[in-house]
């Protein structure tokens, strides 16, 4: 064994997060198109870059939310 001491690592600058500038419009749109299932491809990529993922989490869930509602709501009426 040797008692050489470990090189230690060039320190990593830290990155920058990507500045997403996407409206709340353009978000509920596409998860709105991502529930039903029909999303072209150009479409998906462009939300990729402009999209803030967490707007999109708490947009889906909002949208889930509301979705079980309304199911409880029209199982209520019809019965």
């Amino acid at each position: 064994m040797s008692d050489k001491p470990l090189p230690h690592p060039a320190p990593v600058a830290p990155s920058s997060p990507v500045q997403r500038k996407g409206s709340l419009l353009r978000t509920i749109r596409a998860v709105a198109w991502s529930f039903i299932g029909l999303r072209k491809g150009s479409e998906y990529a462009q939300d990729v870059e402009k999209l803030n993922p967490v707007h999109i989490i708490v947009v889906g869930l909002v949208a889930v939310f509301l979705l079980v509602i309304g199911l409880i709501a029209l199982v209520n009426f019809i019965v």
